[in-house]
């Protein structure tokens, strides 16, 4: 259990630092970070692996909340809006995904889920070299065949988001841009209007577990490391472009390989 932790291997400067290196990891590529965060949260923090991904999913859950307003200057809400068809129809698998997600996580052993986790960092690590610049001059389906995918998509994303407790931008920027021939920027926007609601179901689930007490007894932890995240990703923001995606998302996949093989062995 986390309470025999010590506090001063939480503390709140570690917790602040950690977080805000995450944040920027995250705003150099576009994403919220919490891939990196959950194995920190596991491996360096110590925490079991249903109270490290709820926590993840906390933590992401307020920047997510905090960087959809954040990019409005860039991308209009009315912008949003108007692709409201497209929210919707990801989010008809979302939800669900994220419901179910949350379930199955609540029920897996630990040594089982610590197993699942490090599968999806290898396939996010995957993502990140293949996916992230992407681009697309047409939508790959058209009428009912792209709703089905959506939601199909949409399903996949919200359990992935759930297991691992990200926003899953990682995934659906990709989604966004290949199946509705999205534009990169507003891909990320959208992203989080469909993130948001996801995250909130999974996070409602997951309140029915009693692991979600973790949520209490590390609630200045959980506040601090949120607030260095939301630091980090405005930094990272502000020095995109300085390090080349050439070098940058190679690095980023082997820490997320290095991540998944600790994770997998982690006991």
């Amino acid at each position: 259990m986390d309470t025999t932790v010590p506090w001063t291997a939480r503390s709140r400067p570690a917790a602040f630092g950690s977080g805000a290196l995450i944040g920027a990891l995250g705003g150099l590529i576009g994403l919220g970070g919490a891939e990196f965060r959950l194995p920190l949260l596991i491996g360096l923090f110590r925490f079991a692996a249903l109270e490290a991904v709820i926590l993840n999913k906390a933590m992401s859950l307020v920047v997510v909340a905090t960087a959809l307003p954040f990019r409005a200057g860039t991308v209009p809400f009315g912008q949003i809006t108007t692709h409201w068809p497209v929210v919707v129809n990801l989010l008809a698998g979302s939800l669900v995904g994220a419901w179910l997600g949350a379930g199955w996580a609540t029920r897996l052993r630990s040594e089982t889920l610590y197993r699942v986790i490090a599968v999806l960092l290898i396939a996010i690590a995957g993502v990140l070299l293949i996916g992230h610049e992407i681009t697309a001059e047409q939508p790959l389906f058209t009428g009912t065949a792209q709703v089905v995918a959506g939601v199909v998509a949409g399903f996949g994303i919200g359990v992935v988001a759930s297991l691992l407790g990200v926003a899953g931008g990682e995934l659906l920027i990709p989604t966004l841009v290949l199946l509705f021939g999205a534009d990169i920027k507003l891909a990320g926007s959208l992203s989080l209007a469909v993130s948001l609601p996801t995250m909130v179901v999974g996070f409602t689930r997951y309140s029915r577990d009693q692991s979600f007490a973790v949520l209490g007894r590390n609630r200045a932890f959980l506040l601090v490391m949120a607030a260095g995240s939301i630091v980090g990703a405005f930094i990272g923001g502000r020095l995109l472009g300085i390090v080349p995606d050439a070098v940058l998302l190679p690095a980023l996949a082997a820490i997320l390989l290095v991540s998944a093989w600790k994770v997998w062995r982690h006991k």
